[in-house]
């Protein structure tokens, strides 16, 4: 479909411009209740030339269109509601898309900074802990997915890299009957970067705090003249420290592809990335009561790792028969070994000794995992009506071998920390091996009538078939269940611009060994707005999300606890826009209503923990264009406001509410060079994001960083 546009008569299209930018405006107001960025307005009468939208792809209807994603934050296409590539507009779901121009233009170098700035997301609730990546959406822990396949949770997973994606999309709500096994409040899918029919590149540079040092490059051409055959190459390479004393943040990260198109309706990619990450899994925590500097350590330097090793091969196919009918298969095999250690907190004394006791914990864990997708679409017409089907299958097998490490360590003074060595060899109090298998089947229907209302089914079963070991004991026992998922969502374009959308959708989690699958389920309307006049997309949306039969482990004893409900309740508007040629909005604001449902019982009626009321996030660029030697220049402000939080189940303890400011100033040096300047948390506010019985845990300071980056 050929979305190019051109201006027709003038005056009408400056008047429709003039609208748009009205509507957009006053959606942006609702958006931003606390926070306000001024922002240089054009003089009246001027002109402005909008960039055309063009959307190329190669012919399948099973492929997304990335081919804008490195030229704008707006994205017009998403596989975030379902396996199938939809027109973000009337997908029925709230999806939001980060781009990689966006996560350029940020600096975002973690998935957490990726996804700071989008409606339903909290980052950083545990602080200065770096294992994982540390997000909720919409008050659960997210499932992952690479390509529609699944990983899974994040908590306790691998911290991916963003360089390795084009883009990264956020599903707020229920995924189950789409992706299969995920927790209700969201998902994310991350989508690899893959060959193009083209030359292009580039090289980079990065230098900066804690002794940052980083060169990175993306590369790729065609190998045959004909453009049957492509190559791809990614790569970065880290030296730095982290934050606090004695640590290190260092990373090797390679990733290369080929793709293999035969006729102009096949593509067979396959990918192959490593990723080497050597690191520390955080402070691990200050003393109760004191405000050292966030790089004051009282853990071991000798304990003190935080390791990742990772290879990830991958192949995707797809194939158009023609009369509507194609084929798309994905496949994946991944081998990681990870492993952490640190001397934490455990108690506070209050004593007057400035002593803090300890203990030494850390975990190994090697996990195997090949998964496997195909499915078969369908599409046709008949009169007003336009069907999309879609039935497929998946495997996924899954295994972990995991040993536990936990000992005491010798107490340290807070006021003179002298550091007594690390445990030396521990034997495992805990080691589980895991074997999990998956299998699906799935379908979705899709129904659009007279180009207006669309009706979209998905229905999916899984079998999880779990069987785990301890070996230690020698001990096993296995388990199987069969959860069916479903969702339904109807979307109604009013106008070509606007349209709104209702849905229901089920979740089942994948469960453990003497238990049931966590359950969830979610109602949600809202209303997206897409302007002609300008590339941009306003969503609104209000949701009632239920998870049930669920265990939580407190934020302040790690101890687990049987919840028997969790709803959330809540409002989401989200702004994506390029108002002009030289400004980019994105702004976001969320509000969650939470309640333990447990009648009865002692957290009835309490908040879940981590869960913020309020957050509120703007950032805005304004790009000056060069005038002789100048080059262009373009400066980027960003404020994210953190509502507190409850720590524990009980509601006893509390985060601190702050904002955080993040900047960034970018110079044209030539046509294909520039110089970027990127500050996160740019007056390095500090509050306490965490806490437990044994210290606490400060948000991230102040991070700045240079880039020179060449391109071609």
């Amino acid at each position: 479909m050929d979305m190019e546009r051109t201006r027709g008569n003038p005056r009408r299209a400056l008047k429709r411009y003039r609208r748009a930018v009205l509507l957009g405006c006053t959606a942006l107001v609702a958006l931003t209740p606390a926070v306000v960025l001024g922002q240089d307005t054009q003089p009246a009468g001027s002109d402005t030339t909008l960039a055309p939208i063009v959307l190329q792809g190669n012919g399948s209807s099973t492929a997304l269109d990335t081919s804008n994603d490195a030229n704008s934050v707006v994205a017009t296409q998403t596989t975030g509601a379902g396996k199938l590539p939809t027109d973000i507009l009337v997908a029925p779901a709230s999806v939001s898309v980060i781009t990689s121009k966006e996560v350029e233009e940020r600096g975002a170098d973690s998935v957490e900074q990726v996804v700071q700035y989008t409606a339903g997301v909290v980052t950083d609730f545990y602080g200065s802990d770096d294992r994982y990546d540390f997000f909720d959406i919409r008050g659960f822990t997210p499932y992952t997915y690479r390509d529609g396949l699944a990983i899974g949770r994040t908590f306790a997973g691998t911290r991916e890299e963003p360089y390795a994606y084009e883009r990264i999309e956020v599903l707020k709500g229920t995924s189950s009957a789409g992706f299969g096994a995920a927790e209700p409040g969201g998902s994310v899918n991350y989508v690899t970067k893959l060959p193009k029919t083209e030359r292009f590149g580039e090289v980079y540079g990065t230098g900066g705090s804690f002794a940052h040092k980083e060169a990175g490059f993306d590369l790729g051409d065609n190998i045959t003249e004909d453009d049957t055959l492509s190559y791809r190459l990614t790569g970065k390479f880290q030296r730095a420290d982290a934050e606090y004393d004695y640590s290190q943040n260092d990373e090797n990260f390679i990733m290369g592809g080929l793709t293999w198109r035969p006729t102009d309706v096949t593509s067979l990619s396959f990918v192959f990335d490593h990723l080497d990450r050597d690191g520390v899994p955080g402070s691990g925590g200050q003393p109760l009561g004191t405000d050292f500097d966030r790089d004051e350590f009282f853990g071991e330097p000798d304990y003190y790792f935080r390791t990742t090793n990772r290879n990830t091969y991958s192949v995707m196919f797809d194939h158009d028969f023609g009369d509507g009918l194609s084929f798309a298969s994905n496949a994946r095999y991944s081998k990681s070994d990870d492993a952490f250690g640190s001397a934490y907190l455990s108690n506070t004394r209050t004593d007057g000794s400035n002593i803090a006791d300890r203990y030494f914990f850390g975990s190994d864990k090697s996990t195997e995992q090949f998964i496997i997708d195909a499915n078969l679409v369908y599409e046709t017409s008949f009169e007003a009506v336009e069907s999309r089907t879609l039935l497929g299958t998946e495997y996924n097998s899954f295994e972990a071998d995991t040993d536990t490490f936990y000992t005491s360590a010798p107490p340290i003074n807070w006021e003179n920390p002298i550091y007594s060595g690390g445990p030396g060899p521990l034997a495992p109090y805990d080691s589980m091996a895991i074997d999990q298998k998956t299998k699906a089947i799935y379908l979705q229907q899709d129904l659009t009538f007279s180009d207006k209302l669309m009706v979209s089914l998905g229905l999916r079963n899984d079998w999880f078939d779990l069987s785990e070991t301890n070996q230690l004991t020698g001990a096993s026992d296995s388990d199987s269940h069969s959860e069916f998922t479903k969702r339904i969502g109807v979307s109604y374009k009013i106008t070509e611009e606007l349209a709104t959308f209702a849905s229901y959708g089920e979740s089942a989690a994948p469960p453990g060994l003497g238990t049931d699958p966590t359950t969830g389920k979610q109602y949600e309307v809202g209303i997206k707005y897409r302007p002609d006049a300008f590339p941009a997309l306003f969503t609104a949306s209000v949701y009632d999300l239920t998870k049930g039969n669920i265990t939580v482990y407190d934020s302040v004893t790690y101890l687990p606890t049987s919840v028997e409900k969790v709803r959330h309740r809540g409002v989401e508007l989200e702004a994506k826009a390029e108002v002009t040629n030289n400004i980019d909005l994105i702004a976001a604001y969320s509000y969650i209503d939470s309640e333990i449902d447990e009648p009865g019982g002692a957290n009835d009626g309490n908040r879940l923990m981590r869960v913020p009321k309020h957050t509120v996030s703007v950032w805005g660029t304004y790009t000056l264009e060069g005038e002789g030697a100048r080059g262009d220049m373009s400066f980027g402000l960003g404020a994210r406001y953190l509502d507190s939080y409850y720590l524990d189940l009980t509601n006893t303890g509390k985060s601190e509410s702050a904002v955080v400011f993040d900047a960034a100033f970018t110079y044209k040096i030539q046509k294909n060079t520039t110089f970027q300047l990127n500050a996160n948390n740019l007056f390095d506010e500090k509050h306490i994001a965490s806490q437990d019985d044994g210290g606490v845990y400060y948000n991230p300071g102040r991070v700045i960083m240079a880039t020179l980056r060449q391109t071609w």
